[in-house]
């Protein structure tokens, strides 16, 4: 049982310059959604390369001329002081968050292969009896022609159509801001929402937890941090996963 009530990627390659987060701008409009929190355990299937599945919504393109795998190297990977547990397949439409709706699950017919794994974090530092700090999933799409601009073109619009929506019973705010510097192009999603005890009271305080989303070429990542058991995630850690994401993508598609 949860301790706190649940919250709920031809070439012409840019440099990847790590700049500053900018700060968050807040959307307008509501919604409402029964996706399960960020402390629910995922689908534990064993590590193994990963082969591209079927995209959660469309089928892959037929005009792909050749299949394409993902594999495990082109999935980030923390660093050992940081690594709660290795990394773990998952299945994909468990891996993509889920806001007012299925706006992370749009790729559509230009999807031409798509897969996810989930790591386990802790604080750098802790003893291995504590439990994890949180997990990131992570999602790989790749795309034909331009949909993975398409792709983030469409997530932006779905998400200022969701400012806020509710998680049982619990009011959850959306702001967005740009990632410049990361990838061809990349945004931030945080949720925030009022922290309640084991018991369901309100303590006074917030929690939060971040989504990334980057382009690097013909290829997005969503990358959803959640916090242990519904508690906040770790904005540090998602940015550095983020940004070494980019560059394990960018170095899988050279």
């Amino acid at each position: 049982m949860s301790r706190y009530t649940p919250l709920p990627v031809t070439r012409t390659r840019r440099a990847l310059a790590l700049l500053p987060l900018l700060g968050a701008v807040t959307l307008a409009a509501a919604c409402t959604t029964t996706e399960d929190p960020p402390g629910s355990a995922p689908a534990t299937t064993a590590p193994a390369t990963t082969s591209a599945s079927a995209p959660p919504t469309e089928p892959p393109s037929p005009s792909a001329s050749t299949p394409v795998t993902i594999p495990t190297s082109a999935f980030v990977e923390l660093p050992a002081e940081l690594r709660k547990s290795p990394r773990r397949t998952t299945p994909v439409e468990e891996a993509l968050p889920k806001l007012c709706g299925n706006e992370f699950g749009t790729g559509g017919r230009q999807v031409t292969a798509s897969a996810a794994m989930t790591v386990t974090y802790q604080k750098a530092g802790e003893p291995s009896s504590n439990v994890p700090q949180g997990m990131i999933h992570q999602t790989i799409f790749t795309f034909d022609g331009d949909g993975a601009s398409g792709y983030l073109g469409r997530l932006r619009t779905a998400v200022q159509a969701c400012p806020s929506y509710d998680q049982a019973g619990i009011r959850v705010t959306v702001k967005s801001q740009a990632l410049p510097g990361v990838g061809d192009e990349a945004l931030l999603l945080t949720r925030t929402w009022p922290e309640t005890s084991l018991n369901g009271e309100r303590t006074g305080d917030t929690a939060s937890s971040q989504i990334a989303v980057a382009r690097v070429d013909s290829a997005v990542t969503v990358l959803d941090d959640q916090g242990w058991e519904g508690t906040s995630g770790n904005p540090a850690i998602l940015d550095r996963v983020v940004r070494d994401g980019v560059r394990t993508i960018d170095a899988w598609q050279r």
